[in-house]
């Protein structure tokens, strides 16, 4: 599997429990802070409940 890198580009305050939670569990705590993760469908639709909080790259 490919794997992808998440960065957490905005911040959370105001946001609903679901999405910090969402957040922390993909090991996103600080703007800016980035993470590989393996492109499987449990991950993307993480990210796509957050997705305008956090950028998605494809890593080769």
């Amino acid at each position: 599997m490919s794997k992808i890198l998440v960065t957490k580009t905005k911040s959370a305050i105001k946001r609903t429990k679901q999405q910090k939670l969402t957040l922390e569990a993909l090991g996103l705590k600080k703007i800016g802070q980035s993470v590989e993760h393996q492109d499987t469908p449990n991950i993307l639709g993480m990210i796509g409940k957050v997705s305008h909080l956090v950028s998605v790259e494809k890593i080769k």
